[in-house]
């Protein structure tokens, strides 16, 4: 038994020590860069990363310079232009806002199927709530017109000083571009699309080139990251608005094989996936075991994957980055 003990700490202890130096050599920016490109190869057909600590100033990237669509990490700056307008005493977290039948959009665990009939009151707080954490698309369209419309969102990320990153359409408008619907994507015109072509059903993960030539709703990994970084750091918004954004955030339901698909358990993540047709996203902020954290912005598109392969890319970049923080203390 002794025995046995002795010989499972030396090899605990050989396998620390085999570890140690090649992730000593991966202490530099373009080593973490290039593994991130390789983690990904044959998961996804194309990928875009941005990620910098928290009070830090070394910006790490793959293809950051790059356009890719958001999908539902759009959402995020939604949030972030409502805030605004929060701090400004424009409007209040606690101010009940009306969900109007008419506004309904087609949407996993949405508000459009859990709610049928006319009458639904909610809280600005609650509507970013379901928005963020159940990427509900009913809630973010009432949250954009709060917001003052996608040219209002835009024009609040170029105050910001952010550029490369642009929001041009309500979720209903994507989903009608993206499905070819013959209105805006309420449950009734998309019930009635999918009856008289039930191959659209399939659609949502399918790779759409056409969807992702189109410009709008588009931003880079670095634009990306710029908003992560001014959420956090109090230019975009109060610190009371921030905490609580982040709070929300941290509360997300979806995508729990991406960032936090290859993460220590327990590991704090504050996140906003986005999914459609070739694209897969998510973005946020990993905190790592001594406090310290660091935000990231991973976009894919043009994939022919599965969703389990897309997700397993986006877990495989956030644990390199991870690994890379955290030995870098």
């Amino acid at each position: 038994m002794k025995r046995n003990i002795a010989l499972f700490f030396i090899v605990i202890a050989s396998s620390f020590v085999a570890v140690q130096p090649a992730f000593a050599k991966e202490q530099n920016v373009k080593d973490v860069s290039q593994k991130i490109e390789k983690l990904s190869e044959g998961l996804v057909g194309r990928i875009g990363v941005a990620a910098q600590e928290i009070g830090g100033d070394e910006v790490i990237a793959v293809n950051g310079d790059e356009t890719f669509a958001m999908a539902s990490t759009y959402k995020v700056a939604i949030a972030t232009t409502v805030l605004d307008r929060v701090d400004k005493g424009e409007l209040s977290l606690d101010q009940l806002v009306e969900v109007p039948r008419d506004m309904m959009v087609v949407g996993e665990i949405a508000i459009a199927e859990t709610f049928p009939h006319p009458g639904i009151q909610l809280s600005v707080a609650n509507l970013m709530e379901v928005m963020i954490t159940e990427s509900d698309n009913t809630a973010t369209d009432v949250c954009m017109g709060l917001a003052g419309g996608p040219a209002a969102v835009t024009k609040n990320l170029r105050r910001l000083g952010i550029t490369d990153f642009r929001v041009d359409r309500l979720t209903t408008e994507i989903l009608r571009d993206f499905y070819g619907l013959p209105g805006k994507a309420t449950p009734e015109v998309a019930a009635e699309a999918f009856k008289n072509n039930p191959a659209l059903a399939t659609t949502w993960v399918d790779r759409n080139m056409d969807f992702e030539a189109d410009p709008r709703d588009h931003a880079t990994p670095l634009a990306y990251l710029k908003l992560l970084l001014a959420i956090d750091g109090g230019t975009a918004m109060s610190a009371e608005s921030s905490k609580f954004l982040l709070g929300i955030m941290s509360r997300t339901r979806t995508g729990a094989g991406r960032l936090k698909g290859l993460l220590p358990k327990g590991t704090p993540v504050a996140h906003k996936t986005g999914t459609t047709g070739g694209v897969s996203n998510d973005v946020g902020y990993i905190t790592l075991p001594d406090g310290r954290r660091f935000a990231i912005a991973v976009f894919t598109k043009s994939s022919v994957t599965s969703m389990a392969d897309r997700d397993r890319a986006i877990a495989e970049v956030a644990r390199a980055l991870y690994d890379f923080y955290y030995l870098k203390s």
